[in-house]
């Protein structure tokens, strides 16, 4: 009698797939650069770039974190972890033969947050304190 091979899911959190632009930098390095995701999660994230990056290195992303992590509203994000798999395949992703090449996958298992304030909120603040001031009409002044 054959068993198939068990296999452990090793991921804790549910992963999402979501194509979200992120940059990236190396705290230590002098790499920067920027990239999109594949899937992400609370506790990492899947993404594409033509950085060189290599397994092992602490990473820094900022990008918008959707509301179904963050259980609460999208909001802009660094989030700083570490690259557990870098992906040197021209397979890796389903881009044009051309792109594909240029691309590497990284897998990062995501260590902390910092929530960053978000520009677009306080615009849209502004501009709707704007709109009540256009409504008005301004006092027109008397000559004596």
């Amino acid at each position: 009698m054959t068993t198939s091979p068990v296999r452990v899911e090793r991921r804790v959190g549910q992963r999402f797939p979501y194509l979200l632009a992120l940059s990236l930098r190396q705290p230590l390095g002098s790499v920067e650069g920027v990239g999109f995701t594949q899937d992400l999660s609370s506790r990492g994230v899947f993404f594409f770039t033509d950085a060189p990056l290599t397994e092992g290195a602490e990473i820094e992303l900022t990008l918008r974190m959707p509301s179904e992590i963050t259980l609460g509203e999208s909001m802009p994000v660094r989030c700083r972890g570490r690259i557990l798999r870098v992906v040197r395949s021209s397979t890796a992703c389903n881009l044009s033969a051309d792109s594909a090449e240029t691309k590497i996958g990284v897998a990062v298992r995501l260590q902390c947050y910092e929530y960053l304030p978000d520009p677009s909120a306080d615009l849209a603040r502004v501009a709707s304190l704007h709109s009540h001031h256009e409504d008005e009409q301004l006092p027109s002044h008397s000559r004596s």
